[in-house]
């Protein structure tokens, strides 16, 4: 005979054999696809920012999150010419925070010298070919004829 349990918030069930031979009668409730909890990528189908989604890799909860939450979301709901120029402001707020936290934000100088203290002093580290194409802007074409 099959019986239940609680033991603080946890609930223990026992369960006979006979209770695992029988097939399962349990219906299955088809997902929601307006879940706002269901992974549905960054934006959710109402267009609002997905903050629980894997992709931000934590941003939104760590100690910097507001001032994350808060750069994204000027960004996102830009409506300027050059989008998220009126956000320059949240994005330093963001960046003085993550300064003020170093071994959960490194910056890229601070990867680079970690990575060639980490391989040696004898070895070689290659760096990416850059694209060496001259950008030449209408002026200066016309100042050169």
């Amino acid at each position: 005979m099959s019986y239940c349990r609680q033991e603080g918030k946890d609930r223990i069930i026992f369960v006979t054999k006979e209770d695992h031979e029988t097939p399962s009668n349990a219906e299955l409730i088809a997902d929601d696809p307006n879940d706002p909890y269901e992974e549905q990528g960054l934006i959710l189908p109402n267009g609002n920012i997905n903050w629980n989604c894997p992709c931000l890799g934590g941003m939104a909860s760590g100690p910097c999150g507001s001032q994350f939450k808060e750069a994204f979301s000027c960004f996102h709901y830009s409506k300027e010419e050059v989008k998220g120029s009126e956000c320059i402001d949240h994005f330093r707020n963001m960046q003085e925070c993550m300064q003020k936290y170093p071994e959960l934000y490194p910056q890229e100088e601070d990867k680079e010298i970690s990575t060639q203290a980490d391989s040696g002093p004898d070895s070689t580290t290659v760096l990416p070919e850059r694209d060496s194409t001259a950008i030449v802007s209408p002026a200066d074409s016309q100042t050169a004829s």
